[in-house]
Order: C-alpha cells, then structure tokens, then sequence
C-alpha cells in the first residue's frame, strides 16, 4: 500500500513537471510571435509614409502602390483574428509586395536622391531584419517547444494535457523569397 502511494506521488509529481515545462515553453512560443508582431506593426506603420513619399515619382507603378497598400490592410486585418497562421501568409504577400517596390525604387534617380525616401527606406529595411531576426527567435523556440512535446517521456503526457504542435514561421514553397537574387555586376 505505501509502495502504491510513493508510486503514486511520483508519478503525480513527473506530470506536474511535465506540465510546467511545457507551460512555460508554450509561453516563450507566444512572447516570441509577439516580439514579431510588434516589428510587423512597425513595418505597418511605415508602409503608408514610404508609399505617399514614392508616389509622385512611380506615377507609371500605380499597381505595385496598390499591391503594397493591400497586402498591408490583408496583413493588419489578419492579425486582428489571432490565427498564427492566417498572418503568417498575410505577412509573406506583403514582405512579396514590398520587396517588388523596393526594387523598383532602384529604377527612380530622384526617389535614390530624395532624402527622405531614403530615411523610409532604410528604416524599412532595418525594420525588415528585425522581423527575419524575431522569426528566427520564434522558430528556435517552437522547434525546442515542439521536441520537447515529441520525446520520450514527455511525449506520453503533452497531448493529453492538452498541447499542441506551434506551427514554424516558413516559406510559402512558391514565395519568391525562395528564388536566387540575380546578381548583375556589369555595369
């Protein structure tokens, strides 16, 4: 009988263990999907500053305006839902979206000069490494969240108590972000 009890009360503690563990992993997953959201909601912030500063010089790229200006609201309103992965896909067209102005922009000598496009740019661009750094940040905490899940002994207990696999931050298999930048060095 105190052989069943001691059983009992360790088995009861490995399960207590267990699930802090996985509670305070499942927590770092979220604190590190914040940490993203906030650099996303700067790069928001920017997106319309930069777009009215390039508009009187891209007069001839109206579209690639109104892509950005779209991806932008798609990308805010999907964030309202709190569906990880809706704003993972949001966030993906907008990074394509924007990353197609930038490179236009390249073509416009005088947005190049203008001081202030040029502020935005460089803004955007430290904005955009911050939200690659923060994702790499949530992707090293998930994949330590989800293995902790899948090994042995915990693997008999998570599911039951209620967790889940966190879904990685990936790229869409046809993004162009997975293309090979084109390097021309003839000049």
């Amino acid at each position: 009988m105190a052989i069943a009890i001691i059983v009992l009360v360790v088995v009861g503690l490995g399960i207590v263990m267990v699930f802090n563990s996985l509670v305070g992993l499942r927590n770092q997953v979220l604190n590190a999907f914040r940490q993203i959201d906030v650099q996303l909601k700067r790069r928001h912030d920017l997106i319309p500053n930069l777009v009215e500063s390039v508009k009187g010089e891209m007069k001839f790229e109206k579209e690639t305006l109104e892509r950005v200006v779209q991806a932008r609201a798609a990308a805010m309103s999907a964030g309202q839902g709190g569906n990880m992965t809706e704003v993972m896909a949001k966030e993906g067209m907008l990074t394509q979206a924007l990353g197609r102005l930038m490179a236009i922009s390249e073509n416009y000598p005088n947005l190049k000069a203008n001081e202030a496009v040029k502020t935005l740019m460089e803004e955007l661009t430290h904005t955009e490494n911050q939200i690659s750094f923060s994702r790499q940040f949530y992707n090293d905490v998930v994949t330590k969240f989800n293995t902790k899940q899948q090994v042995f002994p915990m693997n008999l207990f998570a599911s039951v108590l209620g967790f889940t696999a966190s879904a990685l931050w990936e790229l869409p298999i046809d993004s162009p972000e997975r293309e090979t930048p084109k390097v021309n060095l003839a000049v």
